[in-house]
């Protein structure tokens, strides 16, 4: 095991993290200047977040008041206590916070990490990737960088950023019309898609569905080549797909849901907010039957999110961006590593 402690082995990332620092300091101006308040939740909570293929880690907590042991997650997004602190009455707030992920370590995964996440009442998601390009934008002022780069790949953040929308972008880069594969935009039809994509030379692998389909193909034909040059808004996902973002009024078939991608590396992830806590909860227990017949094993639902959304979460966008990557892309660092002070051994 490295002991990257040696001076000499931790000397080389001193420019990075000196670098960190100053970016750190660009956000918090940059929220600052927008009304923003810095919030500080618990990593602790009931529920670490449902995403059916993210692993969290679980632990006891011992009340010594009433001798309970309960069960608790090391959040992997602090989402669920912020949207409620959005319920209690903020409306602009940002966090940096540390979260957790078992099972996520390599080039750009750490089991820990620092996630910047921010949420705004009476916002769209349109209002969203403005400001998250104007604070890239202010990021790679802060690092002193003419570009942001990734693998020999270069983005200046500073030039008018690409919008694309996940349908165009499979057509563009696959001639795979997307919407039509999924005539039911709650159940996308994996035959369709299998036949729409069959001059690709990429097949579903046996127990694949249609979204493990699409993310094959995502991932060896799109991805790669969004956000070259300058970085890419990937915006509106097939219903299926939506996570807690909401319907988009316009476009039943889609939710309102954006990432961000630069120099073919995922950055940031953003929703117009769902608020229906009857439509959450049912894609809650959706999630967990999914997580259920993958892995065998489910996470608990936040009672007190759907109680919040009950009361009522006014409308509202927000965003998780993932800000060691950032200064990844920001210093021109290939692992993630090389970002941050002090690894998870």
């Amino acid at each position: 095991m490295q002991e990257w402690w040696r001076p000499d082995r931790f000397a080389p990332r001193r420019a990075r993290l000196d670098k960190r620092g100053r970016i750190l300091g660009a956000i918090r101006g940059f929220f600052a200047a927008r009304d923003y308040v810095e919030v500080d939740t618990p990593a602790l909570q009931v529920s670490p977040g449902l995403e059916p293929h993210l692993r969290a880690f679980k632990t006891l907590l011992h009340d010594p008041r009433d001798g309970r042991t309960v069960e608790r997650y090391l959040h992997t997004s602090p989402e669920f206590a912020m949207k409620k602190l959005l319920v209690a009455g903020m409306p602009r707030i940002w966090q940096l916070a540390h979260v957790f992920r078992d099972g996520d370590q390599g080039m750009t995964h750490h089991p820990e990490f620092a996630m910047l996440e921010w949420y705004r009442v009476d916002a769209s998601y349109e209002d969203l990737m403005d400001e998250c390009a104007a604070l890239v934008g202010i990021c790679q002022d802060a690092a002193g960088t003419p570009a942001l780069v990734w693998r020999g790949e270069t983005a200046d953040a500073q030039r008018p950023w690409q919008r694309l929308s996940v349908a165009d972008a499979f057509q563009q880069h696959c001639g795979i019309d997307l919407l039509a594969t999924a005539p039911d935009p709650l159940a996308p039809d994996l035959e369709r898609l299998t036949a729409a994509a069959c001059h690709l030379g990429i097949s579903p692998h046996p127990g694949d569905d249609w979204e493990a389909l699409y993310f094959r193909i995502f991932l060896e034909r799109i991805e790669p080549v969004l956000g070259v040059g300058t970085p890419t808004i990937l915006y509106d996902y097939p219903l299926s797909m939506a996570a807690l973002s909401r319907r988009k009024p316009s476009d039943p078939r889609l939710a309102e849901r954006f990432e961000v991608y630069v120099c073919g590396l995922e950055l940031a992830n953003a929703f117009g907010e769902l608020t229906d806590p009857a439509e959450q909860r049912r894609r809650f227990v959706a999630d967990q039957a999914k997580k259920r017949a993958v892995y065998g094993e489910i996470y608990p639902i936040d009672g007190e999110f759907l109680a919040a959304l009950d009361h009522g979460l006014p409308p509202c966008a927000g965003i998780a961006l993932g800000f060691d990557r950032l200064v990844m892309l920001a210093t021109g660092a290939e692992d993630i590593e090389d970002v941050l002070w002090a690894p998870v051994r």
